[in-house]
């Protein structure tokens, strides 16, 4: 059995805007491990503990030849490897791009029978990418898991928050688990490991190492959302609120829309 964990390097501080393109300029920023992912990894490393079978711990994240250090310090945590993607045809990706880069990799690496996700990142927080990625690896996904109540040979049970209220998921493996902070407690690493994580080779990947290394099908050129403009919204002393009426309401977001 093997465990995948999927974690991103996020802006340590505050990053611009490419006005032109309405992509984050990363390089304007020192890069950390995005603070969401440590409690994927803590998951991933109980669930390790727990089954007796896992092979391999390996972290996988796409990002900038700077992003090798936060796979260095998933390695530290506990990490058996690290796989970095990075091609400047993966920048500007949006969700849609980001998983399919994720799951081509993933794909041609071995699906892991267990995946782990951070809920959320500190930069885009969406919380969208672990549930794009299941569907494209068409495994199971539990999403906001909120407590692990085991982990066996034979399957998981863990409780996820949802909106309406908590909810218990069993299931078989494979499975892709996204995380919440309430789940667990990440450890601390320790001095040997963060020595032997600082040696440790990290294998890097480009677009022709994919599986479909089609160009227009990953970054900017393969996500359908994207960023139009970029503005800080003006209040209108002068104009209070109107109360608007619901069957108003859809005329006059078409309208706002057509206007951007």
């Amino acid at each position: 059995m093997r465990i995948g964990v999927c974690i991103k390097q996020v802006p340590a501080g505050s990053a611009r805007m490419d006005g032109e393109t309405g992509v984050l300029v990363r390089d304007s920023a020192g890069g950390i491990l995005n603070p969401y992912d440590l409690f994927a990894l803590e998951a991933a490393l109980q669930a390790a503990s727990a089954l007796q079978t896992v092979t391999e711990i390996f972290a996988i994240t796409m990002g900038p030849p700077s992003a090798e250090q936060a796979l260095r310090e998933a390695v530290a945590m506990g990490a058996d490897s690290a796989i970095l993607l990075s091609d400047p045809a993966f920048s500007g990706a949006d969700v849609a791009a980001t998983s399919r880069t994720l799951a081509g990799a993933l794909e041609k690496y071995g699906v892991p029978d267990m995946i782990f996700c951070g809920q959320q990142t500190a930069d885009g927080d969406t919380a969208q990418l672990p549930f794009a990625l299941a569907a494209r690896l068409g495994v199971p996904v539990a999403g906001w898991v909120k407590e692990i109540e085991c982990f066996r040979e034979d399957g998981y049970s863990v409780l996820q928050e949802l909106s309406t209220g908590t909810v218990r998921v069993r299931g078989a493996y494979p499975a892709l688990f996204a995380v919440s902070r309430e789940a667990v407690q990440p450890r601390a690493p320790s001095l040997p490991r963060r020595l032997a994580a600082r040696k440790l080779p990290v294998t890097v990947w480009g677009l022709d190492c994919l599986p479909n290394p089609d160009p227009l099908r990953y970054g900017l050129a393969g996500s359908p959302t994207r960023v139009k403009k970029l503005y800080i919204p003006m209040q209108n002393a002068k104009a209070p609120p109107r109360r608007v009426e619901p069957s108003e309401a859809a005329s006059l977001i078409r309208k706002a829309i057509a206007e951007c």
